[in-house]
């Protein structure tokens, strides 16, 4: 798994190495260089005689660049700095210039600079590091990325983190330098890959600095080989009972697909039986028939997928499947139109799996002045106050979908292709999720915060089964459901 943590945990662990003189900015510097070269020999075939341009802040992040701008200049490479306030890394430009470098401030226009970035092969851009909120780049800074960005950005090589980004939230509320690569030094931060700003990192490096990063991570990204550790893989005496059993409330009449596409999951993600309430039972059990229709001991419940708000019958039973989790502790996926039935509070075996204006209205409904583009703006902070109003687990869906939980667990995955912005899509991660929560109900129970690493488990498989269904082109929700047992099949063996 990839783990991220906070400026204020990577500060923590850098002191006592400075106060041992280690040297961490040129060790920094010298992993940005070789990093540096090695993508001016991809773009250009040779390093030396290449053009970079190093846009200099005036902390350490503008150190990390001067000197690796002084190492590339050793080796051939023309280095322009550029400086854009008053105050500079003094050590880094004193390498720089020893090294053959070139220096212009910029105390007026930002013309001649622009020209010199968009001019270069590559720009580093070492502006701000991670003391940004992400309310952007402002004052001459602001402004020559603003005309860099207008006149057509070059490759751009972000040092730490791409300048003007949310280092602890992703936010980017003003003027940000996007990214084609992020050469990132100690740790990963959280902004990297949180959205909106893991938009702004391209791809994501990270140096080792042998940092000793203390207390909890902020952000987890699960990978394939995490899955095999969370999956409930049954033992050589399981039965459909020990394996769990999901309950499914969805679909109506009118749209009988969402309760097809949910059960389906369930079955397909190998889960012990899948029991279906609803009106649509025949046309459930047509397409599967493993489904059992009736009332029954389940472990986990979906519900919602399909419900339409005049639907009495469906939220009838959603009522009753919410008093089986507030009381007897069962676990459920409450998605789409049971959210608005959510009781004032649940726990944490309950995962909520709302886009962001789902989560918007919820919000709303408790009193929080929020709309949807605030919820895209800051995703996280959002799900967790969904997750301190009612303390159910917050599955966020989107572009990348974010969980948090119990215990401050959070989780940042970014699997799915585009494709999977489909119809549907929602209904086969609800039941897929139903599955491994049934699955892994007592442990849940043991560990709440278990239930978010699950949540974030669902989304990797079904970002990786879309994958699989029709690699590169388009997919349906059906045929996501349909790619999921080898998807597991694969991801367990790995």
């Amino acid at each position: 798994m990839l783990q991220t943590w906070t400026s204020a945990q990577v500060r923590a662990a850098e002191e006592p190495l400075l106060a041992l003189g280690v040297p961490l900015m040129e060790r920094a510097a010298f992993a940005l260089h070789v990093r540096t070269a090695a993508v001016l020999r991809e773009r250009r075939g040779v390093v030396r005689g290449a053009r970079v341009a190093v846009l200099a802040g005036p902390g350490n992040n503008g150190g990390d660049a001067l000197h690796a701008g002084a190492l590339l200049a050793r080796r051939g490479v023309d280095v322009h700095a550029v400086l854009t306030g008053a105050r500079v890394h003094e050590g880094g430009l004193a390498a720089l210039l020893r090294a053959g470098g070139r220096v212009l401030r910029v105390e007026g226009p930002v013309d001649d600079a622009v020209a010199l970035a968009a001019g270069a092969d590559l720009v580093l851009d070492g502006l701000l590091g991670i003391g940004s909120d992400g309310s952007g780049l402002r004052g001459t800074a602001g402004a020559l990325v603003d005309a860099l960005v207008a006149r057509g950005r070059p490759y751009v090589i972000a040092v730490d983190v791409p300048s003007g980004l949310g280092v602890d939230d992703g936010r980017r509320d003003g003027t940000v330098l996007d990214a084609d690569l992020t050469v990132t030094f100690g740790g990963l931060k959280p902004g990297l890959v949180l959205p909106p700003g893991t938009g702004a990192a391209g791809r994501v490096e990270l140096v080792d600095l042998g940092l000793d990063l203390a207390g909890s991570p902020a952000v987890v990204r699960l990978e394939p080989g995490d899955v095999a550790d969370l999956w409930p893989v049954p033992a050589p005496d399981a039965h459909k009972y020990t394996r769990g059993v999901v309950g499914v409330v969805a679909g109506s009449r009118a749209y009988p697909g969402a309760a097809v596409l949910a059960t389906s999951a369930a079955v397909q993600a190998g889960v012990g039986m899948v029991r279906y309430l609803g009106d649509v039972g025949d046309v459930v059990v047509a397409a599967h028939p493993e489904v059992v229709v009736g009332h029954g001991r389940v472990q986990s419940w979906v519900f919602g997928p399909g419900v339409s708000p005049d639907d009495a019958g469906q939220r009838r039973r959603i009522g009753y499947a919410f008093e089986h989790v507030r009381e007897r502790g069962e676990a459920a996926v409450v998605d789409a139109g049971a959210l608005e039935l959510l009781p004032a509070h649940v726990g944490p075996h309950a995962v909520l799996t709302p886009h962001a204006g789902e989560l918007a209205r919820l919000l709303a409904q408790r009193g929080e002045d929020v709309d949807r583009a605030a919820v895209e703006a800051e995703p996280l902070r959002w799900a967790r106050r969904v997750h301190e109003l009612t303390g159910a687990t917050v599955l966020l869906k989107g572009p990348v979908t974010v969980v948090a939980g119990a215990q401050g667990a959070a989780y940042a995955q970014a699997d799915a292709p585009a494709w999977l912005s489909t119809a549907g899509a929602g209904d086969v991660l609800a039941g897929l999720l139903g599955a491994l929560l049934a699955g892994r109900v007592d442990a849940v129970h043991e560990d709440p915060s278990l239930v978010a690493a699950l949540a974030a488990t669902a989304a990797l498989v079904h970002g990786r089964a879309a994958h699989r269904a029709n690699p590169g082109g388009p997919i349906s929700a059906r045929a996501v459901a349909d790619a999921l047992p080898a998807t597991i099949a694969e991801l367990l063996g790995a």
